[in-house]
């Protein structure tokens, strides 16, 4: 069912593109030319075959990106490209074949512009290669009913209780402090005598290091 709708939608934005790109063209040719001749110019001149371009453009682009099908695109860009492919073989007949002298809200509607310039060809063409990406137009994989995701590294445990927590007696790193000093007491400095000079010589009472063997003379 997919591939009949992508059919008729390649059947209706082929013909509104070509009508589209048309109006877009021919009023920024006539905008542009206006100006030069002038010597001024007014961008908001070219707002209108901006419009026309742009949803052309739009409707091209959901036609070749929307993953639905690839007859669409296909049919679209074979019915974009035949009239040009047409001029290698029979030009005058192709070209008396296409309307002329139509109108569009007042506007001139040369449907030949399009196909002489060659805009109508390369459109076919973008559209044909969209179709010819076979891998994008698989549909996404569906999970089956009543499979569960699981992780790669395995199912998750959530049968964890209080019991299953560390003590403190495990733990390998020593418990953190606030930096405090030490509260062990530490063997107090003799005192010099009072009235001694503090570049006198040390107390005679303290002690000498058990390693002294000689006197200094």
């Amino acid at each position: 069912m997919r591939h009949l709708w992508s059919f008729l939608a390649g059947l209706v934005v082929a013909p509104v593109t070509w009508v589209l790109v048309t109006l877009g063209q021919d009023g920024s040719a006539r905008t542009v030319a206006r100006w030069v001749e002038i010597g001024s110019f007014n961008s908001a001149n070219l707002i209108e075959p901006a419009v026309w371009l742009a949803v052309g453009g739009i409707l091209l682009g959901l036609l070749g990106t929307l993953r639905v099908s690839p007859v669409g695109p296909l049919v679209a860009g074979l019915l974009l490209a035949a009239p040009y492919v047409g001029t290698f073989v029979a030009p005058f007949t192709v070209r008396d074949r296409i309307p002329d002298g139509w109108k569009v809200l007042g506007d001139p509607l040369p449907l030949r512009l399009p196909v002489e310039n060659g805009t109508l060809f390369l459109l076919g063409l973008m559209l044909m290669m969209a179709a010819f990406s076979g891998q994008r137009w698989r549909q996404w994989p569906r999970p089956e009913a009543g499979a569960e995701l699981t992780p790669v590294d395995g199912p998750q445990r959530t049968d964890f209780t209080l019991s299953d927590w560390p003590t403190t007696s495990d733990r390998d790193t020593a418990p953190m402090t606030l930096g405090y000093p030490d509260p062990t007491p530490t063997e107090p400095l003799p005192r010099r005598a009072s009235g001694e000079s503090p570049w006198s010589a040390p107390p005679r009472g303290a002690s000498r290091p058990d390693d002294t063997t000689t006197e200094l003379r």
